[in-house]
């Protein structure tokens, strides 16, 4: 009996021993079968979400807003390319009134994307498609991008979206000839209650003098021409090379002036008012974007400010 408890004794010291010396014996067994493929055999908890990595490649385009309008909506800017020349395209002024403005802006937006190529090196290309989107939200029901089936066809319609939700024609209210009441065509509107008095216009103005563009072009509808600007000051030479350059690539007509009625507070001969080369590209409808021909135009603007 004395021989069989010694001879269990020395089995339990020589296991003993062996678990305590062997090195990665069985007290890491289990620990080793985890660690060896812990994304496998250990799930993230449920509330921490598995990041993906996107496979997307990042777009160029810099979206940012110039400020608010009256009913709080943003006035959004889209950027393109990166160079020190920056060329300013705005639409939407007029709002519902020219929603066609608006949607050529978004062409040319999706065109660029499109094709980054096209610009220039040294030029940048910026996008205000709509200066007005409380006059566009009145008459398509969208303050922004919007189908063509959601706007209104008769003028009657589209009358009440040229103004601001101030009841201001926003292209009566900047800094050159203005008159708290200006002409649109026979009607009297209203040019705000004093020069940049609208938080639109005021936008633009701040965004102008704090990034100073080389050139701007501004979409208006409809008359089918390229205008000069000026301020009762004549037309810059720049002016009229980008006047030249615009029509002769669109085929729109070409005229130093828009004679058609006296204009105040108008915002492209602010900025000519400002030394700003300015052109008004006036389509020939208020329902087509005419696509082909500002395509054209555009481009050929960007090739005359490249380095």
């Amino acid at each position: 009996m004395k021989n069989i408890i010694i001879v269990l004794v020395a089995i339990i010291i020589i296991g003993l021993g062996a678990y305590f010396l062997i090195p990665g014996s069985f007290q890491d067994a289990d620990k080793t079968q985890y660690q060896s493929a812990p994304n496998e055999l250990t799930p993230a908890p449920a509330d921490e979400p598995t990041t993906e990595i996107s496979t997307t490649t990042p777009t160029s385009i810099d979206q940012t807003s110039i400020g608010k309008s009256v009913e709080g909506r943003e006035i959004p800017v889209y950027h393109y390319g990166s160079g020190d020349t920056e060329i300013l395209f705005v639409g939407g002024i007029h709002g519902g009134y020219s929603w066609n403005t608006v949607l050529l802006a978004y062409e040319a937006m999706d065109y660029l994307e499109a094709n980054p190529s096209l610009i220039p090196a040294n030029v940048k290309i910026t996008i205000i498609p709509v200066l007005n989107p409380d006059g566009l939200n009145k008459v398509v029901g969208s303050p922004a991008r919007f189908e063509v089936v959601d706007a209104p066809t008769e003028l009657a319609e589209m009358v009440a979206g040229r103004f601001n939700a101030n009841e201001v024609d926003l292209n009566r209210n900047f800094d050159c000839a203005w008159q708290a009441t200006g002409k649109w065509q026979t009607k009297t509107v209203s040019g705000g209650n004093a020069v940049f008095s609208e938080p639109e216009s005021q936008a633009l103005k701040n965004y102008v003098e704090t990034n100073k563009p080389s050139a701007v072009v501004v979409w208006y509808s409809a008359a089918g021409g390229v205008f000069s600007s000026s301020c009762q000051n004549g037309i810059l030479a720049e002016t009229k090379e980008l006047t030249n350059t615009y029509a002769t690539a669109s085929g729109y007509t070409k005229y130093d002036e828009f004679d058609a009625y006296p204009l105040t507070g108008d915002m492209v001969n602010w900025l000519a008012k400002e030394n700003i080369p300015a052109i008004s590209v006036l389509l020939t409808n208020h329902t087509d974007i005419e696509w082909n021909k500002n395509k054209a135009g555009i481009e050929a603007t960007l090739k005359s400010f490249a380095e």
